[in-house]
């Protein structure tokens, strides 16, 4: 399961966060595709690389498979899981701009400089469920697409391409980004301002401390609960200037949705935990992570490792 959020400093910069968690890794590294390389596209809708990438994921086949990324543009891309939603095209889409399943986030991040763009884009394209080979079949998947002004949730399923409008700048995994932001109508009664004195009879009650008006906010693991424990945090943020505060924001607000190890089990019987926090800042062109085993926050920046070269650099 994962959780994401897009923001901005308020000066033109774009943060984009996500949770990964999941039972186990992938062996995901920190990868840039450079602006040189030359990508295997099956539909050929990867046929250049207008914009350089960096982003966490793996490399199969001398492609990358990125997880979330974000470009020299300042647009990012996070995939969340998606499973009894996601339903990709069986084969081509004729008339359409196909785009393999596993090349989404890198045709989102390579090809278009601002959601605005993507937006426009996606009238005409069909996800085909083309998996890069045997061993890693089509994740099903959903994804936020965010820039410094604003973010679309994208979602191919039965019904075709539905793209929505992230308002809240957040997105966990299934139910659907309609379900989700339809519930958070069940906790308009959240606040994190501090309750006045209430009298009862003669009685003149006052709260322990701060935090009274959060009750009745999730505390579990279940993506409904993370969806609206990760707005009502997100929303209530106070918007930050410096580069080290919004990288702070971003591991501090996904904390309140990690998963920790024995705490909830998938039907396999393993236990979820947050693999990684994967951070993309378009201010410094700087992907940021750490991982369950180490939270130390660690960092590369796009500019240090090739962004104009024709190889994949796997950090």
């Amino acid at each position: 399961m994962c959780t994401g959020i897009r923001y901005s400093d308020g000066n033109g910069n774009l943060y984009l966060a996500r949770n990964l968690d999941w039972t186990f890794g992938y062996g995901e590294r920190v990868v840039v595709a450079p602006t040189g390389y030359a990508p295997k596209s099956p539909f050929g809708a990867v046929r250049d690389i207008k914009h350089a990438v960096i982003g966490m994921g793996i490399v199969e086949e001398d492609t990358p498979l990125y997880f979330d990324c974000g470009n020299d543009a300042g647009l990012a891309v996070a995939g969340l899981n998606f499973p009894g939603y996601a339903s990709y095209a069986p084969d081509q889409v004729a008339g359409a701009v196909n785009v393999a399943a596993f090349e989404f986030p890198l045709w989102v991040a390579t090809q278009f400089a601002t959601v605005d763009e993507v937006e426009a884009a996606l009238g005409n394209v069909a996800i085909v469920d083309r998996p890069i080979n045997e061993k890693y079949p089509s994740s099903l998947l959903h994804w936020i697409i965010g820039d410094a002004s604003r973010s679309i949730v994208v979602e191919y399923t039965a019904a075709g391409m539905q793209v929505f409008h992230d308002d809240v700048d957040v997105l966990a995994n299934q139910p659907g980004f309609t379900w989700h932001h339809e519930n958070l109508r069940n906790y308009l009664n959240l606040s994190p301002e501090f309750p006045e004195e209430v009298v009862l009879n003669q009685a003149h009650l006052t709260p322990f401390g701060s935090g009274s008006l959060m009750r009745g906010i999730p505390g579990d693991y279940y993506s409904p609960s993370r969806f609206v424990r990760a707005a009502y945090v997100h929303a209530h943020y106070p918007q930050k200037t410096s580069e080290a505060d919004n990288v702070s924001r971003a591991f501090h607000t996904l904390q309140q949705v990690a998963m920790v190890e024995g705490s909830a089990s998938m039907g396999s019987g393993d236990f979820e935990k947050t693999i990684y926090t994967g951070l993309f800042s378009s201010r410094t062109m700087t992907y940021y992570w750490n991982t369950y085993e180490d939270p130390a926050i660690q960092s590369a920046a796009l500019a240090d490792h090739k962004p104009s070269g024709q190889d994949l650099v796997v950090v």
